[in-house]
């Protein structure tokens, strides 16, 4: 009954910046945390930012100083901004939240975006 849609995905030359949004919809009593995960060809799915409902944020030391997540909590929406990308920023992008559905579920979830692709050029 949760969904999460991302968008903003594409093909970029190194340098240059996408933004990455990420809607989620359904019944939802509070989300705690949302973030994003990347996964390369041929590597595990790593961790690239998360974000807490109080605003406190984390970042893969890889993107530290060029990605910024956000969060509207008022939409359900998490935001990355990417900027200086670089070619090994290549992967699909998937967001995560971490979901509490009261009154039809005691304990929060993990629910997951479809993934978005993105592509950096050199």
């Amino acid at each position: 009954q949760v969904q999460l849609v991302e968008s903003g995905g594409g093909l970029v030359q190194a340098g240059g910046s996408l933004r990455l949004s990420c809607a989620a919809s359904g019944t939802i009593f509070r989300i705690n945390v949302m973030g994003w995960y990347r996964q390369a060809p041929g590597k595990q799915r790593e961790l690239v930012a998360a974000i807490t409902s109080g605003g406190s944020s984390n970042y893969a030391d890889s993107v530290k100083g060029r990605f910024t997540i956000s969060r509207d909590n008022a939409k359900n929406t998490v935001y990355l901004q990417m900027n200086s990308l670089k070619p090994e920023d290549t992967a699909v992008y998937y967001c995560q939240a971490q979901i509490l559905r009261l009154p039809y579920s005691a304990r929060s979830y993990d629910y997951w975006g479809q993934g978005t692709q993105v592509t950096v050029s050199s």
